[in-house]
């Protein structure tokens, strides 16, 4: 990969790693769905318009956004609310364990034991991580975050049996279909919407904007060029510094602590990704990659 089409895959990883701090700016304005609510409604907006998809492809993109709208982004913006943005980007890195184990399953994709061995060290880091006393009061939501990475590991299995498709459109429809789920799941389950708009100012705007544009739109514009160009196993390892990114904005922006348990089960959980992208980098989603 030339030096140049390097520091484009980078950009794109530290856009998907900011966006864990955003989103903690964001739900310090609104209720969790209801930012996701916000978010795939300028999304929809700024894309359906300029791609569309074969017909037969709408009612399995339409079981993805239930999976991605109703379950993984509700529980992983739920969790994020209860915990720090470092905490949080490296937890979520579970989805590739999960998405290499349910491949297992679905497609008979044979794991290997050094897979094996990347999976237990990637679990043994969240349980480090999990053991960390100050996160006492907040365990619960690093469960919601476990539960949704293996919801988006789910997701990412759905994606592969859509088959090809234009990433852009993948995205703008399932943020159509899944805005009516998130604003029904909002209006049933939190509250303060109305009070949440009148109050908001332009830091919680602007991380709803980030999210939409720069993270959806800007990053994947940048992304499947790379992806067309490069092969998968060129690519993928990139993946592997958005926990850094992430970790590094929690602790520049937010101030989050870097503690003994933290670093160990970071680097466990990392390193262990890292064995499972090297062995099968197609367990890792290559249309919709961020989790967040």
């Amino acid at each position: 990969m030339s030096f140049a089409h390097t520091l484009q895959a980078l950009v794109v990883m530290a856009l998907w790693g900011l966006n864990f701090v955003v989103a903690k700016w964001a739900l310090a304005e609104f209720p969790p769905l209801f930012v996701m609510f916000l978010r795939f409604a300028l999304v929809a907006v700024l894309i359906i318009p300029f791609f569309r998809v074969p017909r037969d492809k709408l009612w399995k993109i339409a079981l993805l956004s239930v999976t991605l709208g109703s379950i993984h982004f509700p529980m992983m913006f739920s969790g994020l609310k209860g915990i720090d943005a470092a905490t949080a980007s490296l937890a979520a890195q579970v989805q590739v364990p999960f998405s290499s184990l349910l491949a297992a399953l679905v497609f008979k994709d044979k794991l290997g034991w050094r897979r094996g061995i990347g999976m237990a060290a990637a679990f043994a880091g969240v349980a480090v991580i999990a053991g960390e006393p100050r996160l006492g009061e907040s365990l619960h939501s690093l469960l919601l975050i476990l539960a949704a990475s293996f919801a988006f590991a789910v997701a990412s299995v759905q994606m592969k049996l859509i088959g090809a498709v234009n990433g852009f459109a993948v995205n703008g429809w399932m943020a159509l279909f899944a805005m009516p789920q998130l604003l029904v799941l909002s209006l049933l389950t939190e509250h303060g919407q109305m009070a949440a708009l009148a109050n908001s100012t332009w830091v919680g705007w602007a991380s709803i904007a980030y999210m939409a544009v720069a993270v959806t739109i800007v990053a994947y514009g940048l992304w499947y060029p790379l992806l067309g160009r490069y092969s998968v196993n060129q690519t993928m390892p990139y993946l592997l510094t958005v926990p850094v990114f992430g970790v590094a904005s929690g602790v520049l922006l937010m101030g989050d602590p870097v503690t003994i348990n933290l670093a160990i089960g970071g680097l466990l959980t990392i390193g262990g990704v890292a064995v499972i992208v090297k062995r099968r980098p197609r367990t890792v989603s290559e249309t919709v990659t961020n989790p967040t």
